[in-house]
């Protein structure tokens, strides 16, 4: 049986994080290809597995010291490139673009082998239980600094 850190993918030397998501049959269309928004769950699904390796998680954000604390997707920039089909093994990948202040601007690639199908740049902001933007607490942005400075 795989470990909790293995299914949660990895940091590289490159400061990418890497998830592995194989593509079922509830993620296609009658067309057999993957439906489109489920990219985006992909993609989600890369983003707090980055931050469960870095540390992160979103259950003691929202029940820690600091108050509810929760990250709100702000922007989204997409582009489809290749359509993934059932069976598929895909590999998302997250990169820290900027961060500073209540933000982060992460960059994402879903990819088959060396084959990109999908790319979006994601702005994601950290809110208190009010809905008011809160700066990201300082362990969390060192933690994304030191990301951000290794894809560079």
């Amino acid at each position: 049986m795989e470990s909790a850190t293995a299914l949660s993918g990895s940091i590289g030397p490159d400061g990418i994080h890497r998830k592995l998501i194989r593509v079922y049959f509830e993620d296609t269309d009658f067309s057999g290809a993957v439906y489109h928004a489920n990219y985006l769950k992909f993609c989600e699904r890369g983003r707090t597995d980055c931050l469960r390796v870095m540390g992160i998680h979103h259950r003691e954000l929202h029940e820690g010291a600091d108050g509810s604390l929760v990250f709100v997707v702000r922007r989204l920039e997409c582009d489809f490139f290749k359509s993934a089909r059932i069976d598929d093994l895909l590999e998302v990948r997250s990169v820290c673009l900027e961060a500073g202040g209540a933000r982060l601007v992460l960059g994402q690639r879903i990819m088959r082998a060396e084959t990109l199908l999908f790319e979006a740049r994601v702005t994601v902001a950290l809110i208190g239980a009010d809905g008011r933007p809160r700066r990201l607490p300082p362990a969390i942005a060192g933690a994304f600094k030191v990301l951000q400075s290794k894809a560079e």
